[in-house]
């Protein structure tokens, strides 16, 4: 199996905030926000894996910045990391200033896709090959979300993360 580039999964999805996608305070709902960036992890995740790919967990989301009516906003969406069948998607939410035309950061989230098959099983996906150094340092960080999510699920002993460990030593 052929590894990829992050830049291989990048998915940019751009649209403009409507009247009915907004809260009483002329912004965008936050889970209309969460619906998009979905739509963008899971395109980038199927370009990685080349496969059907379902949404397993939404590990972290920040709403940093309003995004009002009339903005138009930009999902980028790339892998971060491939482990064995699943992928850790890094999300960026772009507004851009409707009189300057200037882009500014507004949101970021991670999720995490499982690859699999028609029945449903999960599937082996290509290993990630890290390239600019934002991507290397997500890439890093991405086996230290997974080994805290699996302590914290009780499918790791603490012991045995030795990447979170490494922090505290």
């Amino acid at each position: 199996m052929n590894s990829r580039t992050a830049e291989d999964s990048r998915t940019i999805l751009t649209d403009l905030v409507l009247p009915s996608e907004t809260n009483p305070l002329n912004n965008l709902f936050g889970g209309e926000l969460l619906a998009r960036m979905d739509r963008a992890a899971s395109i980038s995740a199927r370009r990685h894996s080349r496969r059907i790919v379902v949404t397993a967990s939404v590990n972290h989301v920040a709403f940093n910045k309003a995004v009002p009516l009339g903005s138009v906003v930009t999902v980028e969406a790339k892998v971060s990391r491939a482990f064995k069948t699943s992928m850790e998607i890094y999300i960026d939410v772009w507004v851009e200033d409707r009189e300057s035309g200037s882009r500014s950061k507004a949101n970021e989230a991670i999720y995490t896709f499982v690859a699999v098959d028609e029945t449903g099983t999960p599937v082996t996906v290509p290993e990630l090959v890290p390239e600019s150094d934002l991507e290397k340092s997500r890439f890093d960080a991405a086996l230290r979300r997974k080994q805290l999510s699996l302590v914290l699920a009780g499918k790791m002993k603490p012991n045995d993360a030795n990447e979170l460990k490494a922090l505290f030593e």
